[in-house]
């Protein structure tokens, strides 16, 4: 039986392993991505759109597969695996690259000692229990001081001295200690770094200056007899600022103008709310802010009209 036939019909079907094209395939192995510079060629684009997407398609699979089977690889449970390089097509970051922390005092201390910092297991043994306990969180070596059943109290300690609660009191105060220090840092690091150096401590600065001028001017002497601290400096209070007295004629002429256009809106205005309703004029309540006290009679002559002056008469 002659099968050369059926065998060059199906090698016939089956594509080369390499990809010839005009523009070769950019490949990132290390992005697992593989870019086509090549035009699209309209014609074959138009004739069939399924076909042509999955030759394009199948072309760069092709130059990827081939990249990965290229790379050394390294033996595993699952199967061989390919190291893949790292990438070489550089991406836009949404932002930029975080600087670098500042190093700490403890750490320019460790730095300038030759001092290696070396990791604290999680886990300690404790002699009295003969058991690995935990170094940190609840009974905890940190704690042990706290849950003993019995401790020793010295001979001029108070007569209700606890020693848990001294035990608890002191590790409150070393974290409290910790944070502190913890706070001081991020100063250092925000007083030090090159972006936060001028406005940190400016800003610092003027709100203990303005703090400063409140506080003296808070006294009954409004600060007068205070004494002066080392290096303060003396509050400025604010100058009033005047027109001067010899102006152009020009603008003269256009400050005069305004106040006459301010004076036309006023009664504008004024009229405006009355037809709406608001603020109408109560004319009850002007005759007795006008009157004082006085009568209707002597009011309506225009003198004072009151009890006094006609005692004196």
């Amino acid at each position: 039986m002659d099968v050369s036939d059926i065998l060059a019909a199906h090698s016939a079907k089956q594509k080369a392993v390499t990809v010839e094209k005009e523009i070769p395939l950019e490949v990132d192995v290390g992005f697992l991505t593989v870019t086509d510079l090549n035009p699209i060629d309209t014609e074959s684009y138009n004739e069939d759109v399924e076909g042509y997407l999955k030759a394009t398609a199948r072309d760069g699979v092709q130059t990827l597969v081939s990249a990965l089977f290229s790379l050394p690889t390294t033996s595993s449970a699952d199967g061989p695996l390919a190291q893949l390089p790292p990438p070489i097509t550089q991406l836009p970051r949404a932002k930029p690259l975080p600087k670098p922390k500042p190093p700490t005092k403890w750490e320019q201390f460790a730095k300038a000692k030759g001092i290696q910092k070396k990791r604290k297991d999680k886990k300690v043994w404790d002699e009295e229990r003969q058991e690995w306990v935990d170094r940190w969180g609840w009974k905890g070596a940190n704690k042990k001081e706290e849950h003993q059943w019995l401790s020793e109290v010295p001979a001029n300690a108070d007569a209700d001295h606890d020693p848990s609660k001294a035990a608890r009191d002191a590790r409150k105060a070393k974290v409290a200690k910790n944070e502190k220090q913890h706070q001081q840092n991020l100063l250092r690091a925000q007083g030090t770094s090159a972006s936060n150096v001028g406005p940190a401590n400016s800003d610092r600065k003027n709100h203990i200056d303005r703090t400063l001028a409140t506080t003296r001017t808070s006294t009954a002497s409004m600060g007068k007899f205070d004494k002066t601290l080392e290096g303060e400096k003396k509050s400025k209070g604010v100058k009033r600022k005047f027109d001067p007295t010899e102006v152009s004629a020009s603008a003269e002429k256009s400050h005069n103008l305004a106040i006459l256009q301010k004076l036309d809106r006023e009664p504008a205005a004024k009229k405006a709310k009355s037809s709406s309703g608001d603020n109408v004029l109560n004319v009850r309540k002007a005759i007795r802010s006008v009157s004082k006290g006085k009568g209707s009679a002597a009011l309506a002559r225009g003198d004072g009209g009151g009890k006094a002056k006609k005692g004196r008469r």
